[in-house]
């Protein structure tokens, strides 16, 4: 059984749009590109046929991959978090201990993950160490270098 993932009503919707564009786009267009290449004649030979038939295969793949998500996708009604420690959908401000620097994160389901943005998966390794935490307490996170501590300042919703 695929593992429930977690998304904004407008995450579940870009992550369908694009469910639809390769089902309904992309797919016609390496059919096609398979029918020109087998038109040309010799198959044993025919090197495009070969990459076309890769091209449908991978993308096959990735049609697959993305009809998972999408069964095991889940809306969360924020209404009903906890606004008290940290959840899948909170915005956290965190404080490094080293360093001093602050950071706001949301925490979304990885295909939402956009650091640029300020999105981080709740798979990553900083994801993962605030999961559960409340403000105050301290993060203790394991990155390659070692481990880094994050006090948590402030836990809000959008």
């Amino acid at each position: 059984m695929s593992k429930v993932n977690y998304y904004t009503a407008e995450g579940l919707k870009k992550l369908k749009d694009e469910l639809d564009q390769l089902r309904d786009v992309e797919r016609p267009k390496a059919s096609q590109a398979i029918a020109e290449a087998r038109d040309k004649g010799d198959l044993s030979e025919n090197a495009e046929y070969d990459a076309a038939k890769e091209a449908q295969g991978m993308l096959e793949m990735r049609i697959s991959q993305m009809e998972e998500l999408v069964s095991s996708a889940r809306i969360i009604d924020e209404s009903q978090l906890d606004t008290s420690k940290v959840l899948v959908h909170s915005r956290v401000k965190i404080k490094n201990q080293i360093n001093g620097m602050e950071m706001t994160y949301k925490l979304v389901a990885q295909n939402e993950a956009d650091v640029k943005t300020g999105k981080i998966s709740v798979d990553s390794p900083i994801g993962r160490g605030l999961l559960g935490l409340k403000v105050g307490e301290v993060a203790e996170i394991q990155v390659p270098s070692g481990i880094m501590k994050f006090d948590i300042i402030e836990i809000t919703r959008d």
